[in-house]
């Protein structure tokens, strides 16, 4: 009987503040950086107390792999990390040796970019490369339409707005988000900008009569365009439209990090508590036991 797996990816974070001079030479390629821009990022990671990402990946795996287990499905869940221990390429030799021959790759983001989700599968390859292992992988290139998925952020878009008194509660604004990459990709024919507000039309939709928009998020500085608009001036535009009220849904996201627990829940919230307004996130999906089953169901559907 051939043996397969799953192998749940997930961007990576530092194992301590001490170590973010290597974690952002891993992302910058080496590329030479400042000591006032390794300083600014140990002081956002401190603000936070650390990234809970890695932990929050390994949970969402051990789940996944329960709910697969219950199904029928007895395949082991595998954990790896782009830029950060648990590495990819640690993850497909661990496979190696536990002897696996197909397995299944997602990407804890739903929705493909080959600037972002297929960046994951070269790792594979270049994992598979250095081992010299021929595990026959599926790709899981985007999942925002799974049923399950689509429910749990609703779900959770309806609970953010409990956060809102109900008399202010039709007067929110909701702003759909995720994370920014390369203006660039539009003229590559990227899906990448068009799944983003496919998915945020999808769950407006299903919300009914509600006020929204899509935002970008936690751009780089590199010099070139990124997509946008960028939260930031979403909020102080809106503050000058006159809205007081604004509830954050960040769908390019699924668990919590620094781009959530900085980028919003710290620097968004403080714009829009200059200009007068009250700012509220929601519950990132982490694992809410229906964002799970989506998991589940998205591996199932390419195994």
């Amino acid at each position: 009987m051939t043996k397969k797996a799953v192998l749940i990816m997930a961007y990576g974070t530092p194992s301590s503040v001490e170590r973010m001079q290597c974690y952002l030479s891993d992302i910058r390629g080496g590329r030479p950086m400042s000591d006032e821009f390794v300083a600014e990022f140990r002081h956002r990671y401190e603000l936070i107390g650390g990234s809970p990402l890695t932990g929050l990946t390994y949970d969402q795996a051990k789940k996944t792999s329960d709910v697969l287990r219950q199904r029928g499905y007895d395949w082991p869940v595998y954990v790896g990390m782009r830029h950060w221990s648990p590495w990819i390429k640690d993850a497909i030799g661990q496979m190696y040796l536990h002897g696996i021959e197909e397995a299944v790759g997602i990407v804890m983001a739903p929705h493909y970019s080959s600037m972002s989700i297929g960046r994951y599968w070269t790792k594979i390859e270049e994992a598979q490369q250095m081992h010299g292992t021929a595990i026959k992988f599926s790709f899981v290139n985007s999942w925002y339409r799974q049923p399950k998925f689509l429910q749990a952020v609703e779900n959770h878009v309806r609970a953010g707005y409990q956060k809102f008194a109900p008399e202010v509660r039709d007067k929110v604004k909701l702003v759909f988000s995720a994370h920014s990459l390369p203006a660039r990709l539009l003229k590559m024919g990227d899906p990448y900008d068009d799944e983003l507000k496919t998915n945020a039309q999808i769950i407006a939709e299903r919300l009914g009569n509600v006020d929204w928009m899509f935002s970008y998020q936690s751009a780089a500085h590199t010099g070139e365009p990124w997509l946008g608009p960028q939260i930031e001036d979403v909020v102080m535009d809106l503050a000058k439209e006159g809205y007081k009220h604004v509830l954050v849904a960040p769908i390019g996201f699924v668990c919590d990090h620094v781009e959530i627990l900085y980028d919003i829940d710290i620097e968004a919230r403080q714009i829009a508590q200059e200009h007068g307004m009250q700012l509220e996130r929601i519950e990132s999906m982490n694992s809410d036991p229906l964002f799970i089953e989506a998991i589940a169901d998205a591996v199932v559907a390419v195994a």
